[in-house]
């Protein structure tokens, strides 16, 4: 997913450079380097996608690839994206271009957990103590347990069919969800955490930037 405005960031973050390559680059190149990986779809702004495609024949020049026109919402992008793949293809993961540092190694155990009517997606342990709070007035309504709660990331697996009919099903019920793993669950599906054994965050603001491409640059 590369769709995106950016609102947080102050602009569209999937071709800023980020220790040599535009952001979302950094991604193509990993999944292009696995062999499990057939077909490569970036959905992206519609002013994007020629510089999209170039980029993807530049870093995946053996893959199968495609850029297609994003939707509104991220949601919408992701339907768009996973029509796109071939029928050939059994199983999907579903990455967010922001995400530049995910490693081949734990897409691997994503992908391991797939299968019919099971899903699963890399999520970290949460480390702070979390408050629910009520949002006009701020005041702490409860303090969750940490014990049972993860802060889910991308990639987000699921068999291609399961991944289809959670999206149709969505938009059926005009629900909205931020990430896909939550229209699987709603679709009835096991889903699986995987713990991401490394850095993997999102680059949501400029200050991002800088540590992302401090990792990038001592992995290299």
């Amino acid at each position: 997913m590369a769709a995106g405005h950016g609102t947080r960031f102050g602009r569209a973050k999937q071709f800023v450079e980020l220790a040599g390559l535009p952001m979302v680059g950094w991604s193509i190149r990993t999944f292009a380097g696995m062999p499990e990986i057939v077909e490569i779809v970036v959905a992206t702004e519609p002013e994007s996608i020629e510089p999209m495609r170039e980029l993807l024949a530049r870093l995946a020049p053996q893959s199968s690839v495609r850029a297609v026109r994003g939707g509104a919402i991220r949601q919408q992008s992701v339907y768009e994206a996973v029509r796109a793949v071939s029928e050939t293809c059994d199983a999907v993961l579903v990455h967010d271009g922001a995400r530049p540092l995910v490693t081949s190694d734990d897409v691997r155990a994503g992908m391991r957990e797939v299968r019919a009517r099971r899903a699963s997606l890399l999520a970290a342990p949460v480390v702070d103590t979390i408050k629910r709070v009520e949002l006009q007035s701020r005041r702490v309504d409860a303090t969750l347990d940490r014990a049972t709660l993860w802060a889910a990331q991308t990639p987000q697996f699921a068999m291609r069919g399961d991944l289809l009919d959670a999206h149709v099903r969505a938009a059926g019920d005009a629900i909205e969800a931020t990430d896909d793993a939550a229209l699987l669950e709603r679709a009835g599906l096991e889903v699986i955490v995987v713990h991401s054994t490394g850095e993997n965050f999102k680059v949501t603001m400029p200050g991002d930037v800088e540590r992302a491409a401090a990792i990038l640059q001592a992995r290299e």
